[in-house]
């Protein structure tokens, strides 16, 4: 990643990589009253960040970023390669470069499993947008990962040691996840289902900030 180009042409690379710069139609505005900034996807491998982001983008009219697809495209090497020849700690500094460069605008963001749980990552996505939990078990995740060839911190391990390694990162990453302003459980849920769910409620949540008692001048 190229931490020094301006920040415009920066994200327009962000989302060249991502999407193609392509976004189809909205197919629902929500209210003006949406607070800015980005909508922050976190959750586990396999909760459906990738599946549900695109859908609640184009819902709001706004664009989507995977920070996993973009960390591939701008470094040009798979996660698995970058875990490979530079370390977790290197991808993780790519990856919190990307979050501080995406804060400033006012994507949906699907961030990879691990993201929020870096240092001082959880507060920059609360003081930025708005962070959502998409939760599921550790059973459902591997069986929507299927052999899970491409992910890093399962690659080489039996299926019982893959459960055990996702079990082990949901109490790691607990009380990041935790932190979010929305969960949505994504358990034996359609894309649709999910997205629609997330929409009533970011929408309820933004007309409640901005009631007059939370600006002060109610009652």
């Amino acid at each position: 990643m190229t931490p020094d180009l301006p920040h415009r042409r920066f994200l327009q690379l962000v989302n060249l990589a991502t999407h193609g710069g392509a976004l189809a139609p909205p197919s629902r505005v929500m209210s003006s009253t949406m607070r800015q900034g980005p909508i922050w996807l976190v959750g586990m491998m396999g909760a459906g960040k990738s599946a549900v982001g695109p859908l609640l983008a184009r819902s709001l009219a706004r664009g989507f970023v995977d920070t996993d697809v973009a960390i591939e495209r701008l470094a040009g090497m798979s996660i698995s390669e970058i875990f490979t020849a530079e370390g977790e700690p290197a991808f993780r500094q790519r990856e919190r470069q990307l979050i501080e460069e995406l804060s400033v605008g006012s994507d949906v963001v699907a961030l990879g499993g691990g993201a929020i749980a870096q240092p001082g990552a959880a507060a920059i996505l609360e003081r930025s947008g708005t962070v959502v939990y998409l939760k599921a078990s550790a059973r459902s995740l591997l069986d929507r990962l299927g052999e899970c060839s491409e992910r890093p911190l399962l690659q080489g391990l039996a299926p019982k040691e893959r459960l055990a390694r996702v079990e082990k990162l949901l109490i790691e990453r607990a009380s990041a996840y935790s932190t979010a302003s929305i969960a949505v459980d994504t358990e034996r849920r359609t894309v649709e289902a999910v997205t629609d769910e997330l929409l009533r409620r970011l929408e309820s949540a933004m007309i409640e900030d901005e009631s007059p008692v939370e600006k002060g001048v109610g009652v």
